[in-house]
Formats: structure tokens, sequence, C-alpha cells
């Protein structure tokens, strides 16, 4: 008959950490506590992405405000600046020439060249806004080597 204390089986080893488990059964605890780890990483991996991809698309919708509010500023100006200039300065710049509508014209056009520069300036304002989530995207392109624990990539050759 076979002694116990000499058999080799695993199932009756004890476990390395003297808890009288077998070696089997802690190595099983481990690769369901790294699984636990993993799923519990991978869910805050995504709520931060989330963040990342909203705080991105609040950055653009402020860079459309500003862009918008600054071409409705060129725009009240544009209507503003050409009713003033036919109403009033056309009126005393014309009365300094002797010709009131050479005056009328004149004025109404420098106007309007202020109010393009006004527009053309917001809408290069606008043409500079991404609503591409450029980060998010970067990051996301990242996350395979992060999981197979590469914590940097490499760039270059």
């Amino acid at each position: 008959m076979a002694n116990p204390a000499n058999d080799p089986s695993p199932a009756r080893a004890p476990a390395a950490d003297g808890t009288g488990g077998t070696t089997h059964r802690k190595d099983d605890e481990n690769v369901v506590d790294l699984i636990g780890r993993l799923t519990s990483q991978s869910a805050h991996l995504a709520q931060q992405q989330v963040s990342l991809v909203q705080a991105e698309m609040r950055e653009t919708a402020d860079d459309i405000k500003k862009g918008v509010g600054s071409m409705l500023g060129a725009a009240v100006l544009g209507i503003s600046g050409l009713g003033v200039t036919l109403m009033g300065i056309a009126y005393l710049i014309g009365d300094a020439i002797g010709d009131r509508d050479l005056a009328t014209l004149l004025v109404g056009l420098a106007v309007l060249l202020i109010a393009a520069i006004v527009y053309f300036g917001a809408k290069s304002k606008l043409n500079t806004a991404n609503a591409k989530p450029e980060r998010t995207i970067e990051t996301a392109e990242r996350l395979p080597h992060a999981a197979q624990g590469e914590t940097h990539t490499r760039t270059g050759a």
C-alpha cells in the first residue's frame, strides 16, 4: 500500500502558502482575480474614453460658438454700418465734395469692406474648429498595445 505522504499527485500536494489548499486551486483563483481586474480596468478605461470624447466635443462646440458669434457680429456691423453710412456720413462727405451720390457710394463700399474683413476672420475661426476627437482616436489606437502589456508604443523606424 502506498504511503499518502509520498504521493506526488497535485490534488494532495499542499499549497505553497500553507493554507492547506492545492496549488492547482490557487492558480485558478489567480486567473479569476486577473480576469476580474481586467474587466474592472476595461470598464474604467471605457468611462475615461467617453469622458475624453465629451471634453473634446465641448471644446469644439465652444470654438464653433465663438466663430458663429463673430459672424453674427460681422452681420450686425455690416447692416448697421451700411445704414449709418447711407444716412449720415454720406451727406457730410457729399456736402464737402459737392456730389452726394458719389459720397454715399464710397462710404458704403468702405463699410462693406470692413464687414467683409470681419466676416472672413470669423470664417477662418470656424475652419480651424476640429470636430474629430483626435486624442481619443490616438488613445484607442494605443489600446491593443496596452492590453498586451506594452506601456510605450514605438515611433519612427
